[in-house]
């Protein structure tokens, strides 16, 4: 299979925010991408870069089966037609993207770098600490779903506001980043953002309140922060062409943020304030129109289309 060229980051287009349920329809898109010539630092001469950026492939496999069980664990609890389609099509999209992901891991076992211990402690915390609990009520058991839809909401902003970054980062493009893999983030990117508002839109329908919505922040966010540094952490010392010489820090970490590699820390953070605003909907975050323009000329969606 020839490799994917990513094409650079299409402009945002000024759009007015969509109203709830206007007119989405999410497709899945099973597309295909090719590692066999993916550099183990697919960031030429920035291994760290590349780390923090991989650490995306450490969660997300597991992360996003977590999310899909979770949500046909909701199915039956949504009363609004349009909104379980849209249930539908995300967890259509969020499978294919798990195990787009989960390819790139298999690559990386393949340099010899072996990323199952930490996937291994992944997937025992969403299938355990944050999984269906068994010997509930029916009662506790809708609750459940719903503290789990709730902290699923509060992720999706975040991968939306990552989406909404990569699409916007011609930092990686001036530092020749692997074109296959920025292709790969890009395509997810562009879904995160067009999916962003399911989830929110899914814990208001089950729990219109607020208490919850900021529940699942102040546990996501924090923990989505303690996951990330021990999957940079890991990554560098089993990294085998680093033997252990490069030891992350938060100052570095700033230094290639500059450098537009990686999103600035401080957006970040206020990104996941703004999450805590009473009036918040993800519309008003990042671009539909931008996000279908580069789905419209990624290599991996245009091929899976053919």
């Amino acid at each position: 299979m020839p490799r994917s060229t990513a094409p650079t980051p299409v402009p945002a287009v000024a759009a007015p925010a969509a109203r709830v349920h206007d007119d989405l329809v999410l497709a899945p898109r099973d597309v295909r991408f090719d590692w066999a010539r993916l550099p183990l630092h697919w960031v030429p001469d920035e291994p760290m870069a590349t780390h923090i950026l991989n650490v995306l492939h450490l969660l997300l496999p597991e992360g996003e089966r977590w999310f899909v069980k979770a949500f046909k664990e909701a199915l039956p609890l949504i009363r609004d037609e349009q909104l379980r389609e849209e249930v539908l099509g995300f967890i259509g999209q969020e499978a294919i993207h798990a195990e787009a992901h989960q390819e790139v891991l298999d690559h990386l076992l393949a340099q010899g770098l072996d990323p199952r211990p930490y996937v291994r402690q992944v997937a025992w915390l969403f299938q355990r600490v944050l999984g269906e609990k068994p010997g509930l009520t029916p009662a506790q058991a809708r609750e459940n779903v719903i503290e789990r839809v709730a902290f699923i909401a509060a992720i999706e902003h975040f991968t939306a506001f990552l989406g909404d970054w990569v699409l916007n980062s011609p930092g990686l493009d001036r530092a020749k980043a692997d074109p296959t893999m920025l292709d790969l983030l890009r395509w997810h990117g562009a879904e995160e953002v067009e999916h962003r508002s399911v989830a929110f839109d899914l814990l208001v329908h089950l729990d219109p309140g607020y208490l919850r919505r900021v529940r699942g922040m102040v546990v996501s966010g924090p923990l989505l922060v303690h996951l990330w540094v021990r999957g940079v952490r890991f990554l560098l010392a089993a990294d085998p062409t680093l033997d252990g010489r490069l030891r992350p820090s938060w100052r570095e970490a700033r230094l290639i943020a500059r450098r537009g590699l990686l999103p600035d820390p401080v957006r970040s953070v206020r990104s996941g304030l703004r999450y805590l605003r009473r009036g918040y909907h993800p519309t008003q975050e990042g671009s539909s129109s931008q996000a279908l323009g580069y789905l419209a000329t990624s290599p991996a969606a245009r091929a899976a289309a053919h």
